[in-house]
């Protein structure tokens, strides 16, 4: 992998999310469009569909050979070695929602290597962005970016603990872990989708756990969350964005985390 490539392309990632990402953020702007859902029973929007067809034209521009996957459209073949995952709308049910903690998310892989991420929240004009040896960084609104680092809290007891719906921890048998992870934690909230893992990569909270995931809701995090000091793992603590389950830390917290996880 050259870094020629490499920067060549997470510089087309953060230009296309962020271009894409306006596509939503206008769509959010109204909140008129119809809620459809999927055969997996989660809620897709014509702005989740509009947002990825935006997305996979840039890429197709700029990187012809590069392999596409993404949540709403069939996965494009590639012959370069380079593979783009694409979640148009991470976070949809707080976007029909009018929440504005929804994002859109471009992973890069080579080999089979997350090497890219990119994580645009269109709402609040704040992005953060890493690739593999270049460091993370965080952008609000038209700002000079800033390195994104991890705080320096050591202890589960001093965190901010973020996750997702209560209901899927439900759902996945996996409540136990989450009370034992509320306990645990100094304070617990409910920012979940990306923003929980863009809050832990910028040091405003220290884990974020989620107990079902996809590979295009993962692909973005393990790079940003690399670069940025921390750590993006399955709950077995394996690095990985092709498990089911995700944990986002600043590292420091990591084992405490995982020993609840594990069910230790």
């Amino acid at each position: 992998m050259h870094e020629t490539d490499l920067k060549a392309r997470l510089e087309l990632a953060v230009a296309a999310a962020r271009s894409a990402g306006r596509i939503a953020a206008d769509y959010f702007a109204h909140l008129k469009f119809d809620v459809e859902t999927k055969r997996d029973g989660t809620p897709v929007t014509i702005a989740d569909r509009q947002t990825e067809e935006d997305l996979r034209r840039q890429i197709e521009q700029g990187f012809p050979d590069d392999a596409i996957q993404g949540e709403e459209f069939p996965s494009r073949p590639g012959r370069s070695g380079w593979q783009w995952i694409l979640d148009p709308i991470d976070g949809t049910k707080s976007f029909i929602h009018g929440v504005p903690l929804f994002g859109t998310l471009v992973g890069i892989e080579f080999e089979g290597e997350p090497v890219v991420g990119v994580i645009e929240l269109p709402a609040l004009n704040e992005r953060v962005y890493a690739a593999r040896g270049q460091g993370a960084w965080h952008v609000k609104g038209d700002q000079a970016p800033q390195p994104a680092r991890v705080s320096a809290v050591t202890s589960l007891s001093e965190s901010l603990f973020c996750c997702g719906s209560v209901t899927t921890f439900v759902t996945e048998h996996r409540l136990e872990a989450f009370e034992k992870l509320r306990a645990a934690s100094k304070l617990s909230r409910g920012w979940g989708d990306c923003y929980g893992y863009v809050l832990v990569a910028t040091g405003r909270a220290e884990v974020m756990v989620d107990p079902v995931l996809n590979v295009w809701d993962m692909a973005a995090l393990l790079p940003i969350l690399t670069e940025a000091g921390g750590t993006f793992s399955d709950w077995q603590g394996t690095p990985t964005i092709h498990g089911r389950d995700g944990i986002g830390t600043n590292g420091h917290v990591l084992s405490e985390v995982l020993a609840i996880t594990r069910g230790r």
